[in-house]
């Protein structure tokens, strides 16, 4: 292969064909995922090697293979072109707010109890904008949103990590959640020290409400050594256990509705100050949507009213935070 050509660089066009045929090692399956013809996407990769000046595919009568070199650049290739897709997304954001893709990221123990009032929310007030929603935990979610696959998150914060802004929507008190003919359950005057002894039940790692739960039972005083001997993947399944009289959990207040509805529970209350979370957006720091998802939580604050929890007064944005329950 002949050395570089310095006096020109690639094109748009010729990364987006080799990355095209690294991802699918087939010309014509290239050619027709990216909207080319076969001979113009093999003379595409064909003028991107001559100009960076190494081979990236091996071209045989059956496949396509990669180089060592394609093998190295293809991800690089790729990294440009998501690149160009963020920039051109900015400044559609830029020229015409609340238009374009908004890709939301929604934590579990969330997404079931707040959904319907953001949906209704995009629908009525919003109508030009595709809401996109993903629901994962928040390892996950702020994996996404420093790679640039999120825009923006809903979940518990604070989150403790660098380069993140929370913009805080209302904090919201936890019940105890506990079987028919409980002694506890019903009551409205409980002390956190009730939870030193209990039974509790859990949601498996990973889910940040296990945490704040666990944060609470130690501020409680309860024995960091106490076993927990069964955990569940969802809230509803959770709610379940301790109808069948497994033990006792603690849910979000946003959540006790559609959680104990099916019968067979109590839920008690905490004497103030009750143990909380805060619910929050949050996005990259600086990220040129900053202007835009602060006048979502705006809105977003105005229909949550309804719900049992405490809006959060306006106020400037919080950045890089401490980690906290």
């Amino acid at each position: 292969m002949a050395t570089a050509n310095r006096g020109k660089q690639p094109s748009l066009s010729q990364l987006r064909a080799f990355t095209a045929v690294a991802e699918h090692l087939h010309f014509r399956d290239a050619a027709a995922a990216i909207g080319m013809s076969q001979p113009a996407l093999s003379g595409a990769v064909s003028a991107l090697e001559e100009t960076l000046g190494v081979q990236l595919v091996e071209r045989t009568t059956r496949k396509v293979l990669l180089s060592p070199a394609g093998e190295r650049l293809a991800a690089r290739a790729k990294a440009v072109l998501d690149a160009v897709g963020e920039l051109l997304e900015e400044a559609a954001a830029v020229r015409a707010p609340f238009t374009g893709v908004l890709r939301l990221g929604v934590i579990p123990t969330v997404a079931p109890y707040l959904l319907p009032d953001v949906l209704r929310l995009v629908h009525g007030t919003y109508p030009e904008l595709d809401l996109q929603v993903h629901e994962e935990q928040t390892s996950s979610l702020l994996d996404g949103l420093a790679a640039g696959r999120l825009d923006l998150l809903l979940l518990a914060v604070p989150l403790g990590v660098p380069g993140v802004t929370e913009i805080p929507l209302f904090d919201e008190d936890f019940v105890l959640v506990t079987p028919e003919g409980h002694p506890l359950g019903g009551r409205r005057d409980l002390s956190r020290e009730v939870l030193r002894e209990l039974p509790l039940l859990l949601l498996d790692e990973g889910h940040c409400l296990r945490d704040q739960a666990l944060d609470i039972c130690r501020e409680a005083g309860r024995d960091e050594r106490a076993p927990v001997t069964t955990t569940a993947a969802g809230l509803a399944t959770l709610v379940q256990l301790v109808a069948g009289g497994l033990g006792v959990t603690l849910l979000p207040r946003t959540a006790v509705e559609v959680e104990t509805g099916r019968g067979g529970l109590l839920t008690g209350c905490f004497a103030d100050p009750a143990p909380a979370r805060r619910i929050a957006l949050a996005t990259r720091t600086g990220a040129a949507r900053q202007g835009e998802f602060e006048e979502f939580a705006r809105s977003l604050r105005g229909a949550l009213a309804g719900l049992p929890v405490r809006l959060r007064t306006e106020a400037a944005p919080e950045t890089d935070s401490a980690p906290g329950a």
